[in-house]
């Protein structure tokens, strides 16, 4: 068994990996820590682990596997980097980390220690996804001129669920966009093929949060490629939507139902939608991460698509607070 402990239950999703660990048949959760004793203690206490108000304590006991981490945003660097020092492989919610320089921290503790670190990117095993990622293998589409992915839903509104922590720009490092609008941008970056070279983002304050809770980020491309993330807690009924549209065809998911349709024209512009079948959803990124510990492989598709995200994301974030596009290459720091 691999024995994991839960760092933080400041997370919505931290209670998820809590139980998928308890689930798993080749983890469990034997520790906890929270930067909150009260809450982490009570938590600890349902799921039968032990609580240590002192993290480095916890990260000292040798018993310890892995760590799940759902800290504040803020908090990845220090905490990420002291769990690959400990020796603890880290499996951890989006963003890997605010700041592209934080990234590179984090990732040179982790070869340094030898430990295996995985970032939930869950949307990269959805059945949608590999379905569209082999109809552009093929090349079905033509060349790509325009994706756009959009994700919202209502937890800024009406009974308003998200927690305040979540509308705290110090620990949640923005609103909307980085959080619900991490799915909408690392599937941009996969589905166009790459890293954008200029960013543009706008942010909407609706409910009038310290954070954005609608926001929109263009990512342009040197091909004249253009991608759209969107993102925002203030839509009860706004669907799960991913366009990608090309040169010879186009492909929609999701508007609203979750069916698959494509349509190419390279032999007649008579051809009519398709609905496309989905396959098997992939292991998801939990049991990725028990599978390299296991297996001693690197995550190394998450690990370079969760920097790049970071990286979009400080761009997106630099490119809203000024109103000017950002350059790729200057949206680190």
């Amino acid at each position: 068994m691999i024995r994991l402990a839960v760092l933080s239950f400041w997370h919505v999703h931290a209670d998820d990996y809590a139980r998928e660990a308890v689930a798993h048949p080749r983890t469990e959760i034997v520790a906890a820590w929270d930067e909150d004793p009260e809450r982490g203690r009570a938590k600890a206490q349902t799921l039968g682990a032990a609580f240590h108000e002192d993290l480095a304590e916890l990260l000292a006991r040798p018993d310890i596997d892995g760590v799940i981490v759902t800290t504040p945003t803020n908090a990845h660097r220090d905490v990420i980097v002291a769990a690959a020092e400990a020796g603890k492989h880290v499996f951890t919610e989006k963003v890997l980390a605010l700041r592209p320089a934080e990234c590179d921290e984090i990732l040179a503790a982790v070869d340094r220690a030898g430990v295996k670190l995985t970032v939930s990117l869950p949307r990269l095993s959805d059945a949608y996804t590999l379905a569209i990622r082999a109809v552009l293998a093929e090349g079905r589409l033509g060349d790509v001129t325009l994706v756009r992915v959009r994700l919202s839903h209502d937890g800024a509104v009406g009974r308003r669920w998200l927690p305040p922590e979540f509308f705290d720009p110090e620990q949640a490092g923005g609103g909307a966009l980085i959080d619900l609008g991490c799915h909408p941008m690392y599937l941009n970056r996969l589905f166009l093929g790459g890293m954008p070279d200029r960013l543009s983002a706008s942010f909407g304050h609706v409910t009038g949060q310290p954070v954005e809770d609608n926001a929109v980020a263009l990512l342009h491309y040197p091909s004249g490629a253009i991608g759209v993330a969107e993102a925002g807690f203030v839509n009860p009924h706004s669907p799960f939507t991913i366009e990608v549209h090309g040169t010879q065809g186009s492909l929609l998911y999701g508007t609203p139902e979750p069916r698959l349709l494509v349509r190419s024209v390279p032999a007649s512009r008579d051809d009519d939608w398709i609905e496309l079948p989905l396959p098997d959803r992939a292991p998801g990124p939990f049991e990725q991460w028990v599978d390299h510990i296991e297996q001693g492989t690197v995550a190394t598709e998450n690990i370079a698509l969760a920097v790049e995200l970071t990286t979009l994301m400080d761009a997106a974030t630099r490119s809203a607070r000024t109103g000017a596009s950002v350059e790729l290459g200057a949206a680190g720091g």
